[in-house]
């Protein structure tokens, strides 16, 4: 069976709703327990900022036919026992008859335009389907569950949740109940768990936010990383010419390309920012030859002052180094900067794309074809590559359909995701 599903992020942005949602906000709060007063004003407060999952969840599990000893295991779990409504004398249906009264059934006005476009993004994803997904998620985190859910009989409570009520309704909750106790996943079983949370348009806390993750090490080298650009690429992308005056200060737009590690290794976006720059820094370019790759690849030619923040590139770079720096340290202390080694097999490629590509009338990019090449020769072709693409992005140089196609050929040769090309030079709409 599939059903009209809604397109979660649409309503909620980044936040997790519904009944995991209002239970992360009670484990949330400080002290070890939480009054019914108090979580049902928190309920009604939820309610009122139209999380309307939140009612839509707590009477799936009313019209339910779990006992409720199975009703009560669920809630003390997602919810650390910071609330036991049978210990304040109520029993569990009761208790979610209360929460729904103060959250009653409302649908959300959308207009015709709201509705159309979200059929176009809604998942389609059968029931079974996603059922037998959730409930292999949970038998696989069996182990830490029962080991550190300090609720007896949790992972059979769940799996009752998710086959005899709803599966996105358990999952939610399991994810809920395994931040609540600390549980750790291995990074195979995070990715599954995104991938199953996108398929279902979650914002990105339902899933990753808090849960505890045994990631592998840091490593400089990885191309193949979540978003489509990265490192210096990415920097000029986010400094292009004035327009990164409206997204925030320098410090806040350097840490949103360093901090970009969602769904990848923390750290692992400053630290190829990190290498990037360590490449351009170390290099045997000249401060004038170092200033004119900048400013070209961020088209920022003609915004140069003495308040600019990068009128000293060599120092400029530094001072990202030093975020870079700061950041790794924070998320994983252990971590000792290295630069990987150069991609010196792909050097002939991207220098005969680099060379193809500064024939365009363009003169700020023909300008740097020199240090480019240099870049490609005696620093790394990878850098040389990504500094080519972001180039013609910056300044929408054309590219035909062969040229494409050899970039992503050659971007798959390098190790980058399948959108990295796509991502920096989107193709021209009809």
């Amino acid at each position: 069976m599939t059903r009209v599903r809604e397109v979660y992020y649409y309503d909620y942005g980044e936040d997790d709703f519904g009944l995991s949602g209002f239970a992360g906000e009670l484990v949330a709060r400080t002290g070890l327990r939480v009054d019914e007063g108090v979580t049902l004003a928190l309920a009604g407060a939820l309610a009122e900022t139209e999380d309307v999952q939140l009612g839509a969840d707590v009477r799936l599990l009313l019209d339910s036919t779990l006992a409720d000893e199975v009703l009560h295991t669920v809630w003390l779990a997602v919810v650390r026992r910071r609330f036991d409504p049978v210990e304040e004398g109520t029993d569990i249906r009761g208790w979610l008859r209360r929460v729904s009264a103060v959250c009653p059934p409302c649908v959300l006005e959308r207009d015709p335009y709201e509705v159309k476009s979200l059929d176009e993004v809604r998942p389609v994803v059968p029931e079974e389907e996603l059922c037998a997904a959730v409930v292999a998620e949970i038998e696989s985190a069996t182990a830490g569950l029962a080991r550190t859910v300090a609720v007896p009989d949790v992972v059979p409570a769940l799996l009752r949740v998710v086959r005899e009520v709803d599966a996105d309704l358990g999952l939610r909750l399991f994810l809920r109940a395994a931040k609540a106790y600390s549980v750790t996943f291995g990074k195979e079983a995070y990715d599954r768990l995104v991938a199953l949370g996108d398929r279902l348009t979650y914002p990105w806390k339902v899933v990753a936010g808090g849960l505890e993750v045994r990631w592998p090490p840091v490593d400089p080298g990885r191309r193949d990383l979540g978003i489509g650009r990265f490192g210096v690429q990415m920097l000029a992308a986010a400094f292009r010419g004035t327009d990164w005056y409206h997204l925030g200060t320098v410090r806040g737009n350097v840490l949103r390309v360093i901090e970009g590690d969602y769904g990848d290794v923390p750290g692992s976006y400053a630290a190829v920012l990190l290498e990037d720059a360590r490449r351009l820094l170390d290099s045997a370019l000249s401060d004038a030859e170092l200033t004119a790759l900048w400013r070209a690849v961020s088209r920022r030619v003609h915004v140069v002052g003495e308040d600019e923040f990068d009128v000293d590139v060599r120092a400029w770079l530094e001072r990202v180094a030093g975020m870079c720096l700061e950041h790794l340290a924070k998320v994983d202390p252990c971590y000792v900067p290295y630069v990987s080694p150069a991609r010196a097999e792909s050097a002939e490629a991207v220098l005969r794309e680099v060379r193809e590509a500064m024939r365009t009338d363009v003169a700020e990019v023909r300008a740097v074809s020199g240090v480019l090449e240099g870049v490609v020769t005696t620093m790394d072709p990878d850098l040389g590559f990504r500094l080519l693409l972001q180039l013609l992005a910056t300044y929408d140089v054309p590219v035909t359909d062969v040229r494409r196609a050899r970039y992503r050929e050659l971007a798959e040769r390098l190790g980058y995701s399948p959108d990295h090309v796509d991502d920096t030079l989107p193709e021209p709409e009809d």
